[in-house]
């Protein structure tokens, strides 16, 4: 596939996730309904996987490789650590991203800074520090999810609009 058409994929594919996701929590006292968007969840999850890397492979092979591996635990279903390789994979396709141009600095940045959150976060949420939190409720998950929600809105949007640039540099051989 082209560079234009992942990122096209990419972008159709964030906002399914994000809406499967967000229906997903907000429908926790119905197990049929959540399990059939976990299954929309961890399917898009390896799509997103699979068009990130091969939008960023170009910077850097093994980074972009660590990325999809990442989602494609996240997308294992059933496991309790789903987040925290979210978080990790997204870390890497967005300073992929930043570091090749390809897409509005200030937009990639967003996402460099919210994925780092949620990579230092996610861990002290599953320690206990903020009991509680992990409810869909809870100011504190917003807080902490919001710059993610914001970062993977736009983000999708421009994948769709515009795709991403030629890489400004890439990995040599």
């Amino acid at each position: 596939m082209t560079r234009r058409t992942n990122a096209r994929i990419a972008g159709v594919t964030f906002l399914v996730y994000i809406a499967a996701g967000t229906a997903s929590l907000a429908l926790s006292g119905r197990a049929p309904a959540r399990d059939v968007l976990s299954l929309f969840t961890s399917l898009a999850a390896l799509v997103l996987g699979v068009t990130l890397y091969a939008i960023t492979r170009d910077q850097d092979r093994d980074l972009a490789m660590l990325g999809l591996v990442c989602r494609v635990v996240e997308g294992v279903p059933g496991h309790g650590g789903g987040a925290i390789f979210f978080a990790v994979g997204s870390t890497l396709f967005s300073w992929l991203l930043l570091r090749g141009g390809m897409i509005p600095v200030a937009l990639a940045w967003l996402g460099v800074v919210a994925s780092v959150l949620l990579v230092v976060i996610l861990p002290l949420q599953r320690a206990g520090l903020f009991s509680g939190a992990v409810s869909w409720y809870s100011g504190v998950t917003w807080l902490v999810w919001f710059p993610m929600l914001v970062f993977e809105v736009t983000l999708a949007v421009w994948l769709i609009v515009k795709g991403v640039a030629t890489p400004a540099q890439t990995q040599s051989a």
